[in-house]
């Protein structure tokens, strides 16, 4: 084609040159003015369309480079690689997603069952950016990761714009059903103190090791009662590690300036670099955020008042200051073993929902303070960003626990 295209403006410039043989000199002069004019202009034609082409050719081939193998990456990590399963598996192994059990910001949650009859918990991703290579990494990576107090993805699957993760089936769902009653089917099911501080040591130890027990640390950014899910003996297993790095934000999941998390559980370093960098901290933050939710619906299941997790911490300090057990916990009837779990739960909280992030602690020092005495606690001192009338109260003296890193 190339070279058809340079044929003509060279048989151009010969047919003008024996036509300047036939004229005289001034005719010449016309006719060569004319004829490199011509010529320049087709040249100039032809090397853009060559350009042009040259550009389209090295795009496909680059978009055809950009594009993930994933069959060549399971064949090279296939022993840590989850199942892969097709589309088609995923909608016959949902009944065409015919049982919805949950929602949240990453995705829908379906119940389905292998073709041996195990149950499974299938989550649909609303989206994941990418080529594929994130997704797949990232599946690869929490695959490596073995922990009972985690979610493992059992598979996956990846076919363009369809990716979903399979899960082990939770028969007692997500903790969120346990503390937010009237919205659930556990109407008549209550938590003891015990199951609680299991619960919360269980979600601690899984939390550490994410943090240290991996090869690389491991950020959730999103720890709430929607992301503890309760297998049949109430162990919390966390769910949606590694989403936050995969998905965009969507619904609950807070977008402003970049921010990761669900409103109400975020640290305050998330929202401002002013308070610190992010780091683990701002999972131990979001951590006892939960923690007060789980004692503050406790509480007011327990009394019948109603208070928010957000302003629970002022109503505990209030009643630490005051010696008022019977206001903390909601109900004056409960064993001195019960009021124990209680305090120490409280007390552990306030630390981690410190302003500062180096004011917190980590949380295999959590994990330590929750399995150590209760005489070994103090009070934390109130955290500055309670509202104004709060702040101006007076603060409780205390001293930091050690090995706050």
């Amino acid at each position: 084609m190339k070279a058809s295209l340079l044929t003509i403006p060279t048989l151009m410039v010969i047919n003008a040159l024996s036509v300047l043989v036939k004229k005289k000199d001034s005719q010449k002069a016309i006719a060569i003015g004319i004829a490199v004019a011509v010529l320049l202009i087709i040249v100039i034609i032809l090397f853009t369309i060559c350009i042009s082409r040259k550009r389209r050719l090295a795009f496909l081939k680059r978009d055809k480079r950009d594009e993930f193998d994933v069959e060549a990456f399971i064949r090279n990590y296939g022993s840590v690689t989850p199942k892969r399963y097709t589309y088609a598996n995923v909608k016959k192994m949902t009944d065409s997603f015919k049982d919805k059990i949950g929602k949240g910001g990453y995705g829908t949650v379906y119940k389905g069952r292998l073709p041996d009859g195990l149950l499974m918990a299938v989550k649909v991703l609303s989206e994941s950016k990418g080529n594929g290579e994130d997704f797949i990494n990232e599946v690869a990576s929490i695959g490596r990761t073995s922990h009972v107090n985690i979610v493992i993805p059992y598979g996956f699957c990846y076919e363009r714009d369809k990716t979903a993760l399979i899960y082990e089936f939770m028969p007692n769902g997500s903790l969120d059903n346990f503390i937010h009653k009237h919205r659930s089917e556990m109407e008549n099911f209550r938590l003891e103190w015990k199951a609680l501080s299991e619960i919360a040591v269980g979600t601690a130890r899984g939390l550490e090791y994410l943090h240290r027990g991996c090869n690389t640390r491991i950020l959730h950014f999103d720890i709430k009662p929607q992301n503890i899910l309760l297998d049949k003996d109430f162990c919390p297993k966390i769910a949606d590690v590694g989403l936050a790095k995969l998905c965009k934000r969507k619904e609950s999941i807070v977008s402003m300036m970049g921010t990761r998390g669900t409103a109400g559980y975020i640290a305050p370093e998330v929202f401002s670099r002013n308070f610190g960098g992010v780091s683990h901290k701002s999972d131990v933050y979001s951590y006892e955020m939960l923690v007060l939710e789980m004692v503050g619906a406790k509480k007011n299941l327990d009394s019948g008042v109603s208070h928010t997790s957000e302003m629970f911490p002022h109503y505990v300090y209030k009643d630490l200051e005051l010696d008022k057990d019977e206001n903390i916990l909601g109900n004056p009837d409960i064993s001195e073993e019960e009021k124990e779990i209680a305090r120490k739960m409280i007390l552990i909280s306030l630390w981690c929902i410190q302003t500062i992030p180096s004011d917190r602690p980590s949380m295999s020092k959590v994990v330590e303070m929750l399995e150590g005495p209760l005489h070994s606690l103090q009070i934390a001192p109130k955290p500055f960003l309670f509202s104004p009338t709060i702040a101006a109260e007076d603060s409780v003296t205390t001293s930091q626990p050690s090995e706050m890193d």
